[in-house]
């Protein structure tokens, strides 16, 4: 049945690309984020197109995967992948624009970056308007969706180590560490040190601090989710 992990790994299978094969698609592109709860840095999304029967040991919802097995999937599925492309949206655009808005603009992105054209798109729970190619969205896609699943990785993999990168920037957050999200460390260091340039004005935290509001700074770490 469609829709359901393997029922022996618990992890991804390849039903829905099978799926969309059999009605006559070939390119099929695997699209997910990473990075949609941080306080600070970009969206960043990944499309992915594996070949058939792309055996991956491992291969899961990135938010389930230990980062060095992260790291590994990440350089096999770049080795392996028919394509792939990367894509982001900046702090700035995330707050013009909402996250949601942000996060199909980062997909976006990414489709444009393939270096082949896909013909179908799987998508983890979203949906992209205005475009010619047809698609499914799939509720917990990255855990059901082989496609997805490489997606998660790749976009994860891609946004800490740019993170890492910030850290270099901005060492005074420890972005290297927490990767953006509102752990207690990073809105301790953001409240000593106030909101960098990459940090995202929009959401509550940094909201409540720019305004002068320290304490409610502090009680919305029970509002923003920890590292992957």
């Amino acid at each position: 049945m469609a829709g359901t992990p393997n029922p022996t790994t618990g992890r991804p299978t390849e039903e829905f690309e099978m799926e969309a094969r059999w009605r006559g698609y070939r390119h099929i592109a695997g699209l997910d984020e990473a990075g949609r709860g941080p306080l600070a840095g970009p969206v960043v999304a990944a499309a992915v197109v594996l070949p058939r029967r792309c055996n991956l040991p491992g291969l899961n919802d990135s938010k389930q995967v230990r980062e060095s097995d992260r790291v590994r999937l990440f350089a096999e599925i770049v080795r392996r992948a028919v394509g792939v492309g990367i894509g982001s949206a900046t702090a700035a655009e995330i707050d013009r624009l909402n996250i949601l808005q942000a996060t199909r603009l980062a997909m976006r992105r990414a489709l444009e970056a393939l270096p082949l054209q896909p013909d179908f798109l799987l998508l983890d729970a979203v949906t992209l308007s205005g475009l010619l190619v047809p698609q499914r969205s799939i509720i917990k896609g990255d855990g059901l969706s082989c496609s997805i699943a490489a997606a998660s990785i790749v976009a994860k993999v891609t946004r800490d180590r740019l993170m890492v990168e910030y850290h270099r920037w901005y060492p005074y957050y420890n972005f290297a560490e927490h990767k953006g999200y509102g752990t207690p460390d990073h809105l301790r260091l953001l409240r000593q040190h106030g909101p960098c340039a990459i940090h995202r004005r929009s959401f509550a935290p940094v909201l409540h601090l720019l305004a002068g509001d320290a304490a409610t700074c502090y009680s919305s770490v029970d509002q923003v989710r920890g590292p992957a």
